[in-house]
């Protein structure tokens, strides 16, 4: 789902139980939003995560009231209240149930200008921070934004069982770089024969151009740049035996080489 949050958390959260209540959502099992749904990137000022919230806030039990009422599982983004230190940019993973677990941003966007690590901590290199779960007959992975960049992130999903990737962003705009969004985001799912679903913020600072791509890398729906909106897409479990017995790229890897010169 491609969804603008606005600059506070309760304004967020309003215009977040509208949009969920989209007749368009009835029969989905899997729901993605965009990084920072929560409250939206500050433009300026002291933290780019000026209402961040605890798990147990009212930003998640939102999501799982949903997902209870429609029988699915929702990912999105928030800023996660640590006591007496910066916040988690944190993607968490609810369902009926409650939540299913947490993950917190580990790569963050310190390039072209911006310093996000100056504003919130880094997630922990530890498998506790590596978040999958089960929906239908798919195992999915979770990462953030910047991750995207990293394809060893993708790989640590792939080989903790994931066949679905799913990625929320607030991509920033700028030259190429719908581009690369688009590039990456195929090269992720081609190299780890998996599903792709990649939700974002729409422009005008974000890059919009949320997509679902397939084990191959087909793309299967996409957004606009500039427009909120919904894509969907059916996955089959069976296209991911298939694409991975025909390319076995994950049986096939030497992870042990080194090079002679």
């Amino acid at each position: 789902m491609q969804f603008r949050s606005l600059a506070g958390a309760e304004q967020s959260r309003q215009k977040l139980e509208a949009t969920l209540s989209s007749p368009d959502l009835k029969g989905s099992t899997l729901i993605v939003l965009p990084e920072a749904t929560q409250c939206q990137v500050a433009e300026s000022g002291p933290s780019i995560a000026a209402e961040p919230e605890p798990l147990d806030g009212p930003f998640v039990s939102l999501l799982q009231h949903h997902a209870a009422r429609l029988e699915a599982t929702l990912v999105a983004g928030m800023f996660e209240e640590v006591a007496g230190a910066l916040p988690f940019n944190t993607t968490v993973a609810v369902n009926g149930d409650g939540v299913l677990g947490a993950y917190r941003k580990t790569h963050l966007y310190d390039a072209l200008g911006a310093r996000e690590s100056r504003d919130v901590q880094p997630g922990p290199l530890s498998a506790a921070n590596t978040l999958t779960f089960e929906v239908d007959a798919f195992t999915v992975g979770v990462q953030t934004c910047f991750d995207l960049r990293f394809p060893e992130v993708s790989r640590l999903l792939v080989d903790a069982g994931s066949d679905v990737l799913v990625i929320g962003a607030a991509w920033y705009d700028g030259p190429s770089k719908v581009e690369q969004w688009r590039t990456l985001s195929a090269a992720r799912a081609i190299e780890s024969t998996a599903y792709v679903v990649a939700a974002a913020q729409p422009s005008p600072r974000f890059s919009g151009t949320s997509r679902i791509l397939d084990p191959r890398g087909v793309l299967l729906a996409e957004a606009s740049r500039h427009d909120e909106g919904i894509v969907t897409s059916s996955l089959e479990p069976q296209l991911v035996a298939r694409v991975r017995a025909e390319m076995p790229l994950l049986a096939l890897r030497r992870l042990g080489l080194t090079a002679e010169i």
